[in-house]
């Protein structure tokens, strides 16, 4: 579809009103060593916390971001996956894919991730609003934590990446809030699962 077409403008419009609830609050548990990544460490390795947690300007509180330069900021502050596309992974995978595995710091369940569009805000919980900036472009450091061959590649092509969202409004994330899309962008570029496959080569 084409960024402006009427099928597109649909579609950013019936998610209007979408709702899901929030699974898990994942924090980083520690840094992890990663003597091939350009400052020797990550902070991949996120886990569930118990909340609620305060959500800022750059992130929430309590996590971290080992590689500055490359993660995290404004527009990278909170990284939300849909607990569908985990369990989709995770029959692919042969293997359980828990909150926190991919890196995320929102495990949702019962809203679709793959097709938010950047430009749509979403509540979360009372008070506070995220909005949408793009996918999840994932890095060899990822592949490394990760363990498996090309899957820098084959998280592209599967067109799940999640989704990066910047803090609108801070407030307090605590397991089981509800997510509701309050708005959404006025003219309709790709999904976030598009944006993705967009970008193999």
């Amino acid at each position: 579809m084409s960024e402006t077409s009427p099928a597109c403008h649909l579609a950013a419009a019936q998610r209007w009103g979408l709702s899901g609830t929030v699974r898990a609050v994942c924090v980083v548990r520690r840094l992890v060593d990663d003597p091939e990544g350009r400052v020797g460490v990550s902070a991949i390795d996120k886990r569930p916390v118990d909340g609620p947690v305060m959500v800022r300007r750059f992130g929430l509180h309590g996590d971290v971001q080992a590689d500055r330069q490359h993660h995290g900021g404004e527009d990278k502050a909170v990284y939300a996956y849909a607990d569908s596309d985990a369990a989709w992974w995770a029959d692919r995978l042969d293997e359980d894919v828990p909150p926190g595995r991919f890196g995320e710091n929102l495990r949702l369940d019962g809203l679709d991730v793959t097709g938010a569009v950047a430009g749509e805000r979403w509540r979360v919980g009372e008070t506070l609003i995220l909005e949408v900036t793009g996918p999840r472009i994932p890095c060899a450091t990822f592949g490394r934590w990760m363990g498996r061959a090309g899957w820098v590649r084959r998280f592209l092509e599967a067109g799940r990446p999640g989704a990066y969202l910047k803090v609108v409004t801070p407030g307090e994330v605590s397991t089981g809030d509800r997510v509701e899309i309050i708005s959404v962008a006025e003219g309709t570029g790709p999904t976030v699962g598009g944006a993705a496959r967009s970008r193999v080569r």
